[in-house]
């Protein structure tokens, strides 16, 4: 049993799929550190994946084109991004129980609209692999990480561009104090407001696409709970990346590949139960929390309203 998962040819279709795995996570974790970092936790990461799924996989089954499904999921995720930016910061819900208001109404009205609108499983065409010219020659490393579709490509350019918006551009620094000392970033002239509802409608794009991807990039299709759990997954993967790009990188590829193991191991027909295969990315998503949270540090401000003095 051990011996198949040994061979080098499988060995590289996992790395292969686990990399490709990594971009919705990539995706809607990054998009959740922008929330985070300017003070705004959204648990309703989940929920907007699942609308963005559904509104690219239809509007992609409508038009024919699946970039008109990625323009379509940008709208659902601007959408949902002010949706919770007027609950949580206008009307200074509890950002918990807004995330979770969020979470059961993107589930539940993209599976109503599925069953109204379409009703059936059917495939769509989505995008293709593109292979980068003599990178994807090169022996092994060719095919794991230059055969892939432009959106997994996005979701890793996209760990680079975060760093240096957050940590070497002024908005980036703008961002860190909204999300460490609104009071100080309001005393220098900075709307606090402004920052937070521009991350939540960014972050809510990139779990939109992360979405998308799902069934525009990745089976090309619609079903319900597609994203299964991935949206949570992400939010912890902010935990355990520390608010880093890089540490996100890093969670994103460990989740992806336990993930890409799991599906080789039930394509393979191993004497493991399938049952255990499918929690294996869950429970060590508990567990690797439970480790990080030792050492854990965030902003400051995170989950807390701001109330300027005298409003």
């Amino acid at each position: 049993m051990i011996d198949q998962l040994l061979q080098m040819s499988i060995i590289v279709g996992i790395i292969t799929t686990g990399v490709r795995l990594a971009t919705p996570f990539l995706l809607a974790a990054l998009g959740e550190m922008f929330d985070q970092r300017a003070g705004v936790y959204n648990l309703g990461v989940e929920g907007i994946m699942m609308m963005g799924a559904f509104v690219g996989f239809w509007v992609a089954l409508r038009s024919g084109s699946p970039w008109w499904g990625i323009l379509a999921a940008i709208a659902v995720g601007i959408f949902m991004g002010l949706l919770m930016g007027f609950i949580s910061i206008t009307l200074q819900a509890e950002q918990g129980i807004s995330g979770i208001g969020l979470y059961m109404f993107g589930v539940g009205l993209a599976g109503y609209l599925f069953r109204i609108t379409v009703g059936y499983i059917t495939g769509i065409e989505g995008f293709q692999p593109i292979s980068i010219p003599y990178l994807s020659d090169i022996p092994i490393l060719g095919q794991i990480l230059f055969n892939h579709n432009w959106m997994v490509y996005f979701a890793f350019l996209m760990v680079p561009v975060s760093w240096f918006v957050l940590f070497k551009t002024t908005w980036g620094l703008k961002i860190r104090s909204a999300g460490m000392t609104p009071e100080a970033a309001d005393t220098l002239g900075l709307s606090v407001v402004a920052i937070r509802y521009t991350c939540l409608v960014i972050g809510s794009i990139a779990a939109a696409l992360a979405g998308a991807f799902l069934t525009l990039g990745h089976t090309n299709m619609y079903a319900d709970n597609i994203s299964a759990g991935r949206g949570f997954i992400a939010v912890a993967l902010v935990y355990f990346g520390r608010w880093s790009p890089w540490g996100i990188l890093g969670g994103a590829l460990f989740f992806s590949l336990v993930d890409a193991l799991q599906l080789w191991v039930q394509v393979l027909g191993l004497q493991i139960p399938y049952e255990f295969a499918v929690m294996a990315p869950y429970v060590l998503t508990i567990l690797a929390l439970t480790v990080a949270a030792r050492q854990i540090w965030g902003p400051a401000a995170l989950g807390k309203p701001f109330n300027r003095e005298g409003d």
